[in-house]
């Protein structure tokens, strides 16, 4: 089977799961490249590794190769990929032809809703994605909201997969999982990511006051940068945190999974903007007792409250503070909470998992069969409507 996996650009979420594709196809696995990076993400350092892969096609300078693979593939995956008009092409080509098509997409309202009665919205929504509900053409849910969207104009009935990103997966012993966890008596406390409003940094710096005033023992790393870097900045300053918090700029993916590992608490704090979360996958495959906010795509896939995380609602600051601080309190509960969370990753939502279920779920399809998996990646994505999870 040749299967070609379509998408803006590839990154270091992307490529453990490409690799462990290519590995089960014996080499018959593209990843068509369609745009250049951002030169904001080149600066984190998500370029880094794309150079070295045997399996990446880049459509400006191969388009006539690219159009050959996506058309004659036994299946063709199409991700966002910013040249939409060609890409719709190709997939009305490949279903005429009746080869299948899976499209993974991200929420399509994650603004709110309301925004589907736009007679214009719709009508691009009916050619793009309704029109082929019988065809044979599923959507791989990146995210726990995008079945709810994509239930609202009627496309994909019973054809609707959870999938994600898949990250670096690293494994441990018990021992290990203990061992690299920070252990000068203070709770170690990670923030990661673009300090964006949609991403609510001033969380992290806000619980920290509160922790200083309850006088637990704590030190908050900020690993990232953006627009609010100097205001964050200020407030640190303004609650006497220097101490406490400190900033190390824009960091390398590597050095961030780093720092998870020798953290007991990773925050995430996310909104409903937030389509995924990859950090999620890290910090919990690092160990770490992850708060989350439910609004964001990953976390109802990912985390089960209580179990191997906590998630608050909404953009609730009160609830986010409770659980930081009863993890504060209790280092059992973070440590269990950690264990679990890695569990999780280790044993169903990693590369090789996904890539084995999405190669055996391909296999159905080509034979005319849906046949989901029984949890995690390419099982059946529920339908959660948005601020009621």
């Amino acid at each position: 089977m040749k299967l070609t996996f379509v998408s803006n650009y590839i990154n270091h979420h992307q490529i453990p799961f490409s690799d462990a594709c290519c590995r089960e196809l014996d080499g018959e696995y593209y990843f068509i490249q369609t745009q250049p990076m951002e030169e904001e993400r080149i600066a984190m350092g998500w370029d880094r590794e794309a150079g070295r892969l045997p399996y990446v096609r880049e459509m400006d300078k191969e388009e006539a190769l690219c159009r050959k693979l996506i058309l004659e593939s036994d299946i063709a995956i199409f991700g966002w990929s910013g040249r939409e008009d060609l890409m719709d092409e190709l997939i009305r080509r490949r279903l005429e032809a009746g080869r299948p098509v899976l499209r993974v997409s991200e929420r399509l309202y994650r603004e709110g809703q309301w925004r589907a009665v736009s007679p214009r919205g719709l009508l691009k929504k009916y050619r793009q994605h309704t029109r082929y509900r019988k065809q044979p053409m599923c959507l791989l849910c990146a995210g726990a909201y995008v079945a709810s969207d994509f239930h609202i104009i009627r496309a994909y009935p019973e054809k609707m997969l959870r999938f994600g990103y898949f990250p670096e997966t690293r494994h441990y012993t018990d021992e290990q999982l203990r061992e690299m966890k920070e252990k000068d008596g203070r709770v170690h406390i990670l923030w990661a990511g673009r300090f964006l409003p949609l991403k609510h940094p001033e969380f992290a710096v806000r619980i920290g006051g509160e922790l200083k005033r309850e006088q637990r023992d704590f030190h908050i790393h900020m690993a990232g940068g953006g627009e609010l870097e100097a205001e964050l900045r200020e407030q640190v300053e303004s609650r006497g945190l220097q101490e406490y918090v400190t900033f190390y700029g824009y960091t390398a993916p590597g050095e961030v999974r780093r720092m998870m590992e020798k953290c007991h608490i990773h925050l995430f704090t996310s909104n409903h903007l937030e389509g995924w979360g990859a950090v999620v996958n890290e910090a919990m495959n690092s160990g770490c007792a992850v708060v989350a906010s439910g609004e964001a795509g990953a976390v109802p896939f990912l985390l089960r409250h209580g179990e191997n995380g906590l998630i608050y609602r909404r953009d609730s600051y009160e609830e986010f503070a409770g659980l930081v601080k009863r993890l504060a309190a209790d280092r059992e509960l973070t440590a269990g909470l950690g264990r679990e969370a890695y569990r999780t990753i280790v044993d169903l939502w990693n590369a090789e998992h996904a890539a084995a279920e999405l190669i055996r779920f391909c296999r159905g399809l080509l034979e005319g069969r849906i046949v989901p998996a029984g949890e995690g990646p390419l099982s059946r994505a529920p339908i959660i409507v948005p601020g009621r999870y």
